[in-house]
């Protein structure tokens, strides 16, 4: 099994405290330090854009009991080339990029290869930067790059028609990162059908909102609309980059595939039965020159209560590493949704794992293949850097050798 560390950089308070941005930065490079030295596979960086505190003045914000940001880091090339500079082996993810703000998917495609350029200049460089993309989690920060409805039809279609805006842009990124010269011409063209909404009643509206009641399908402008144009620098290393998509739609992680080699973004909140499907679906469409799908190629997140405190009992531990989680997770969905629901916190408490190493480790074997990619997250709801750099250790040096023998 392998291990990698998701690290949120969530500058939220506990407990009453609020660390300072420079103070969560600095605990991230240490905590990214430390997973360095243990071995750990690749440091995933949450991506955010924007102040959560400040879109509270909206009139429909989305998160409007939160309190402090969601996360601080906003550009992970200027992140990565930090965290590569101060560490030896360990890989840099982007857990996920934007792919439609910040100037759309050329602007990252370009982003990508001069970051590759300078990054692979050293020729023994073997370290990978993971880019995992998305349409973004908060609509607000999609907004203020222009990512809008344009017009009554799109209004009325825009729940669906923000995933078909995503596959545009998806398109657009991958071809352009292998190397094609295009325009928009030569990108896909956007049709709405009745397939695409979830009931007969969204369906009309979007016909009602065109003026066309019997339409089969309604033609959308492309969203981008450029001359031809090709990105550089062109001649960078290809095999510093992992790509990730970070979508659960199932024709859209096998269409990226025909464009380039691209592995799937996970929750650890899906069910087995979805994970075990695309695990068979990805096996049949993965990009050839990935080489043959493994189940590591979807890395899963997980959050972990870990309590190895020297003076506890296992079973002290135990009730620690509980107590924390309960803490920690009620404290989630209370800044999520201003009140705290009991049966939520136990429902995700239900996707972490809680306990002392060994509970841990057999946590992991019940739960878990033993060829899949867990992405360890240690730092929810936690500013207290050297406990989490302790939970990583005994993670490390407890948890991994009875998972792995």
């Amino acid at each position: 099994m392998q291990f990698d560390v998701f690290f949120s950089v969530s500058q939220t308070p506990v407990d009453g405290f609020t660390p300072s941005e420079a103070e969560m930065f600095s605990n991230f490079f240490a905590q990214v330090k430390a997973a360095d030295e243990l071995g750990y596979g690749t440091a995933w960086v949450a991506e955010a854009h924007l102040s959560t505190q400040v879109q509270q003045r909206h009139e429909n914000a989305v998160v409007p009991h939160w309190k402090g940001e969601i996360g601080l880091n906003t550009d992970i090339f200027q992140l990565a080339h930090l965290v590569f500079s101060r560490t030896k082996r360990i890989n840099v993810g982007a857990a996920v990029m934007n792919l439609v703000c910040n100037g759309g998917p050329i602007a990252r495609a370009e982003q990508v290869a001069a970051f590759c350029t300078l990054h692979g200049l050293d020729p023994d460089e073997k370290r990978k930067l993971c880019i995992g993309f998305s349409a973004g989690r908060f609509e607000f920060m999609n907004r203020a790059y222009g990512v809008v409805p344009r017009d009554s039809v799109e209004a009325a279609a825009w729940p669906a028609l923000r995933g078909l805006v995503f596959a545009e842009a998806c398109e657009i990124f991958l071809r352009l990162l292998r190397g094609d010269a295009l325009s928009s011409e030569d990108v896909r063209e956007t049709w709405l059908t009745r397939e695409n909404f979830r009931s007969d009643a969204d369906w009309s509206k979007v016909q009602a909102a065109a003026g066309k009641e019997d339409a089969a399908r309604i033609p959308i402008d492309r969203r981008w609309v450029f001359d031809v144009l090709k990105v550089i620098p062109g001649q960078w290393r290809r095999e510093l980059l992992d790509l990730v998509i970070g979508s659960h739609d199932p024709k859209l992680q096998a269409d990226v595939n025909q464009y380039h080699p691209v592995k799937v973004f996970n929750l650890s909140i899906t069910s087995p039965e979805v994970i075990d499907a695309t695990h068979e679906r990805m096996a049949d469409c993965y990009h050839p020159d990935g080489g043959a799908w493994e189940r590591q190629d979807m890395p899963r997140t997980v959050m972990v209560f870990i309590n190895d405190q020297p003076g506890l009992s296992p079973e002290q531990q135990s009730a620690a590493a509980s107590k924390e989680a309960s803490a920690a997770l009620g404290a989630y969905w209370t800044a999520l949704e201003g009140t705290l629901d009991p049966n939520k916190v136990a429902r995700a408490a239900n996707n972490a794992i809680i306990g002392n190493p060994d509970e841990i480790a057999m946590q992991v074997r019940e739960r878990f293949d033993p060829q899949d990619r867990l992405m360890l997250w240690f730092d929810f709801f936690n500013h207290d850097s050297d406990r989490v750099v302790a939970n990583m250790e005994a993670f490390r040096h407890k948890v991994i050798p009875l998972v792995n023998g």
